[in-house]
């Protein structure tokens, strides 16, 4: 059986208008979700675990590491899509900007990063993390927007929002064939690991 590239968006996060979106940690939920899923049978392979340096992210890596007794390796260049310029928006309008970010990936949507310019930089960061990695399998734990985005990448097709997670809260996750880089499947939910 081919190593495998798991890709993992954090599960829900406490929601803090008045904390910068990226130093958000873990809710209840989605920590109780997290620790279930670190018994998953199917991580006990894994020999690298990866984390984006947004706290939600190193909250699962943390927890998920844990039993694997592994190291977690955050690497920086992996957060989420930089969403600075507008900082918390309310859920309906956060939805109407995410839409118009995929739809429009050359363009800036409220002075998002641009979709085109986060898919770049996560696909290299990446496969510079491929080169380093020899063997077994890998997680990687991350964000729904730019994993949508690493997926578009690896399946060959446009930039596009139906390509993204569906259930709000995030939580998800998709495997890569590390042999040849094709995606196994899309989106799952992590109960599914």
């Amino acid at each position: 059986m081919p190593d495998v590239l798991r890709y993992l968006s954090h599960p829900q996060v406490r929601v803090d208008p008045a904390v910068p979106v990226p130093d958000w940690g873990l809710s209840d939920i989605g920590r109780a979700r997290t620790e279930r899923a670190s018994h998953a049978l199917s991580l006990t392979d894994t020999r690298t675990i990866i984390s984006s340096s947004e706290r939600k992210a190193i909250e699962t890596a943390d927890i998920l590491a844990a039993p694997l007794k592994l190291p977690v390796q955050q690497r920086p260049k992996t957060h989420e899509n930089d969403r600075s310029a507008t900082g918390f928006l309310r859920p309906d309008i956060f939805e109407e900007t995410a839409n118009k970010f995929f739809a429009n990936p050359l363009e800036s949507t409220n002075g998002w990063e641009r979709a085109i310019d986060a898919q770049t930089r996560i696909v290299a960061d990446v496969l510079a993390a491929l080169q380093d990695h020899v063997s077994g399998d890998l997680l990687i734990v991350g964000h729904g927007g730019v994993g949508t985005l690493l997926y578009c990448h690896f399946a060959d097709v446009p930039i596009s929002r139906s390509f993204d997670q569906t259930g709000g809260g995030g939580g998800n996750f998709f495997s890569v064939d590390l042999s040849n880089h094709n995606p196994i499947h899309h989106w799952l939910p992590m109960e599914d690991l």
